[in-house]
């Protein structure tokens, strides 16, 4: 799939794994899209792919005309119990010299096509509540603020509230318990 010049491939951990650390880095050093304090170290990709290889959780990076990844997007268990198994939380990041060019869009569309593929029901998004940009984003792509837990976070020196977004699909047609 392409947009202009970025094209939308599976990322792996070989030939991304160093360009998703750095991204999912700058974000914890400079904003509040991640409550991590600390940078991840290399190592810590091999079981963040590893997670998602052993879950099926698809990894969707853009890439420009040289390969450079620009963006990514993937998501993973909303929560550990069976019966939330139509429901994920997904995330994006984009690379801070590529923000606001439609990017987080593209990738959070291919989400939604592949949760419905994957017979999923609910996409849920947690964004901290003063990124309005995100928040921006995700309603223009029908997502509905289902919640805001006030001052869950600490980072910056402040307190912050983690927003609630979701994605109600058609799927799974039928299903079922167990």
């Amino acid at each position: 799939m392409t947009n202009g010049t970025v094209r939308l491939l599976d990322c792996n951990e070989a030939e991304h794994a160093a360009a998703i650390l750095a991204i999912l880095n700058e974000a914890i050093a400079n904003s509040t899209a991640l409550y991590d304090y600390a940078p991840r170290p290399p190592e810590a990709m091999a079981a963040w792919f590893a997670t998602k290889r052993a879950h099926g959780f698809p990894v969707v990076g853009a890439v420009d005309a040289s390969g450079k990844l620009l963006a990514f997007a993937s998501w993973g268990t909303f929560r550990a119990f069976p019966a939330y198994k139509y429901t994920v939380e997904h995330s994006v990041y984009v690379h801070h010299e590529h923000r606001g060019q439609g990017l987080g869009k593209t990738l959070i569309a291919e989400l939604i096509r592949r949760a419905r593929a994957a017979d999923l029901h609910a996409l849920v998004g947690c964004i901290d509540a003063s990124n309005q940009g995100s928040i921006a984003l995700h309603e223009r792509l029908g997502f509905t603020h289902s919640g805001t837990m006030a001052q869950v976070g600490f980072k910056f020196g402040r307190w912050l509230d983690a927003a609630f977004y979701q994605l109600l699909l058609e799927t799974p047609a039928r299903p079922v318990d167990g």
